[in-house]
């Protein structure tokens, strides 16, 4: 069970938010342009489109219950997160698999086998915030391109963790190209006047996953023992 999900999962949590999507041979896609919008242009109307840089910022913690479909099987995830901390529980066939950082170091637990997290990981999971939005850098963005896929209007930003496709009409991350793994925000669910995605088909290592949000709980349900 561990080499279905969980390398996956994984990807997603140590990468700037891995929304992706490997562009088929079906799509329509046009050469990109430089546009005269900015990187952080992009990035304030993508924070103004989840619900506003304030609003965000004033989530110190979320609890989010997700199902997620893999090679038939259907596995219940639950996440909690508080400042750069995070707790996130897999459970499949009434096995569980946990992966914890407490803000300084973490672990995977598999099964009754334990794992620290890799050292190279960790000072990117110091930068963690509950709104995973929050976490992009215009810096890291030298320009915005402009790319026209099935008819529609993207701002693109390509960095290190990889290419992020924000739709030019709404702000929202659309999709993203990246080394581990590759997945596309299918729509978004609103939760206190801020916008979560609800549903992602999601590609890594080989496998197809569907992850899909039942519940988000903003501010409450999550203290420092979670994380001990």
């Amino acid at each position: 069970m561990k080499k279905i999900i969980l390398p996956f999962f994984c990807a997603v949590v140590f990468s700037t938010p891995a929304m992706a999507q490997k562009t088929s041979t079906a799509t329509v896609k046009t050469a990109a342009s430089t546009s005269q919008i900015t990187p952080k242009q992009v990035i304030d109307n993508y924070l103004t489109a989840l619900g506003g840089k304030a609003k965000l910022e004033a989530v110190k913690s979320t609890v989010t219950e997700n199902t997620i479909a893999v090679q038939g099987m259907e596995i219940t995830m639950s996440t909690k997160k508080m400042g750069n901390k995070f707790k996130s529980v897999q459970t499949v066939m009434g096995q569980q698999m946990t992966q914890l950082f407490d803000g300084e170091k973490g672990y995977f637990d598999q099964m009754g086998k334990k794992n620290d997290i890799p050292a190279d990981k960790i000072e990117d999971l110091k930068k963690g915030r509950p709104i995973d939005a929050l976490a992009y850098d215009p810096a890291t963005f030298s320009t915005v391109e402009v790319e026209k896929i099935d008819g529609k209007d993207y701002n693109v930003l390509s960095s290190k963790k990889g290419k992020f496709y924000f739709d030019a009409s709404t702000g929202l991350l659309s999709k993203s190209i990246s080394n581990e793994g590759t997945a596309v925000v299918k729509s978004y669910m609103t939760v206190d006047g801020i916008k979560f995605p609800a549903e992602i088909a999601a590609e890594g290592g080989g496998q197809q996953v569907v992850i899909k949000t039942t519940k988000v709980v903003i501010n409450s349900g999550v203290s420092d023992a979670d994380f001990q």
